[in-house]
């Protein structure tokens, strides 16, 4: 019989056991054979709700997960399909979700994804048309359609999160995502990878104070000797292995039988430790060769699960430390409240320059509106006034910027930074996972777009800015026009009265949620 994901999630009672396989390059073989094992074993345990199937884990190609997960579902198990933004654009995308929603497989969770790897021929071309706020609203919209036809169930899409950021704002930005996916559509939540009982707590108060019914399953890892030295040098975007739990894992393994049996020891200690917290399950990942070491770790999670207080202390955290820490809360209020961080004198005088500028020439509600409106409505009507307007603005643009003329600009958004030029995933609608220490997970030299936002908003006293609204994907039919004309005519993206755009006003992030967050936290 079909074990499925949602219902089980839905029952109190249910401790969800999710359970992440990896495809290989090949179409047969060796390695589909192995994960089609581990699968039939999984159906045949009983204790595993649904496995998942990643999507060119890494942005390197791999079989797709609709395939290999569609031989699964025809077992009798339950599939939650990986779906990332990297590889297609928006059309591509639609198509896609029609084609899973055909099929049956409407467990979904909905990624940005890793930035794009070695295919065929060289490096493949980042794509990115959506982000993962975005996406969750294409299915959220797609539901009402399926649904409009007569099929009850729409897609059940979750998202992820990582709590163990290093910095406050890139925590702040994970958070400030998070009320933005919830409000998009999540259904339930898996997290980035982490050893922190701590944060792992911290992660169920916010969403708690948030106001968020979404039940959360925390990712435990088979953690081996190769796993945590590519873990701890950053080279599985948003996953944190600390430099002492590197160490140790080598000790471990310096003796094979020792090694693994530490492992399973670690994944059952941390899962006794996330059901103890209040989490709705794990999400199990690192199971490469058979599913007799998921068994091994579920055994021993049953025998140990009541004692996961002695086990606070193998992941950072005092055993008698309450789970909603008042470190935590403090943590919550000083991102959202605290002090501002100091901006350098260029930064301060971009912000603030760019900042004065758009409320002078592109706030809606000014007494000059009208003004700029007709004057823009003149330029447009002439193939000369377009001329004149994008002589004004692509030098500045490009100067102050690095624009690279879409035709919709997103800089309100970002703390008046641009999406295109300065992120390399076009992120509208947040930070995706892949930051460490601030830096871009891509081009580490430089400091994530969405962290310097949040510097540049809580320097403000606004750090909330970074959850405000649901920002619809970029208009590509406005590329290489006059953004100025756009926003004036109404004609971009916080212009327009397409169905995105209306979907996306309609389900904005409540910016109060991350006060409320504060303030239970606090009390």
């Amino acid at each position: 019989m079909l074990r499925v994901f949602q219902h089980d999630l839905r029952d109190p009672a249910h401790f969800v056991i999710t359970l992440e396989l990896v495809p290989g390059r090949e179409s047969t073989g060796r390695k589909i054979d192995t994960v089609m094992g581990i699968a039939r074993d999984a159906m045949a345990d009983g204790r595993v709700s649904a496995v998942s199937i990643t999507d060119n884990p890494g942005g390197n190609p791999s079989l797709s997960p609709d395939v290999i997960g569609n031989e699964i579902f025809k077992i009798g198990l339950d599939v939650i399909v990986h779906f990332t933004c990297r590889d297609m654009n928006r059309v591509g995308m639609e198509s896609r979700a029609l084609q899973l929603a055909m099929m049956g497989m409407k467990n979904i969770l909905a990624l940005t994804g890793d930035y794009t790897g070695a295919g065929f021929g060289g490096q493949g071309a980042p794509v990115f048309d959506l982000d993962a706020v975005s996406l969750l609203a294409m299915l959220a919209m797609l539901s009402e359609r399926i649904e409009a036809a007569g099929d009850p169930d729409g897609f059940f899409a979750g998202c992820a999160v990582s709590p163990f950021k290093l910095t406050p704002g890139e925590t702040m930005a994970q958070y400030a995502k998070l009320c933005r996916k919830e409000a998009a559509g999540a259904k339930f939540v898996i997290t980035q990878l982490g050893y922190d009982a701590g944060r792992f707590a911290h992660l169920l108060d916010v969403t708690r104070s948030m106001g968020f019914d979404l039940p959360v399953l925390g990712s435990v890892y088979l953690l081996t000797p190769k796993a945590a030295r590519i873990m701890n040098a950053g080279r599985v975007p948003g996953v944190v292995v600390s430099d002492q739990l590197r160490e140790r894992v080598l000790a471990e393994w310096r003796d094979r039988e020792t090694g693994r049996q530490a492992a399973v020891e670690r994944a059952a200690r941390l899962a006794a430790v996330l059901k103890g917290l209040g989490y709705k399950g794990i999400h199990l990942g690192g199971i490469h060769r058979d599913f007799s070491v998921v068994a091994r770790i579920l055994d021993r999670l049953e025998r140990i699960e009541d004692r996961w207080t002695e086990f606070l202390a193998d992941f950072g955290m005092a055993a008698a430390q309450e789970p909603a820490a008042p470190a935590a809360g403090g943590e919550v209020c000083a991102m959202v409240d605290g002090p501002a961080p100091a901006l350098g004198p260029l930064e301060k005088l971009h912000f603030n320059l760019m900042r004065q500028a758009h409320g002078m020439f592109f706030a809606r509600g000014s007494a000059s509106a009208g003004l700029w409106r007709t004057l823009a409505r003149r330029l447009d009507s002439h193939r000369a006034g377009r001329l004149i307007a994008s002589t004004l603005e692509d030098p500045v643009k490009r100067l102050l910027l690095g624009c690279r003329h879409c035709g919709d600009c997103g800089i309100v958004h970002l703390a008046f930074l641009c999406p295109e030029s300065q992120c390399p995933k076009h992120t509208r609608n947040g930070a995706c996972g892949g930051s460490r220490n601030g830096r871009c997970e891509v081009h580490p030299e430089r400091y994530c777009v969405w962290y310097r936002a949040w510097r540049r908003w809580a320097a403000a006293g606004e750090s909330r800015r970074l959850a405000e609204g649901c920002v619809p994907p970029r208009r590509w039919e406005l590329n290489e026009t006059s953004s100025w004309l756009n926003f004036h005519l109404g004609r971009d993206h916080q212009g327009s009265g397409d169905a995105f755009a209306r979907f996306c006003r309609s389900r904005s992030c409540r910016t109060e949620a991350l006060a409320n967050a504060a303030d239970q936290i606090r009390q």
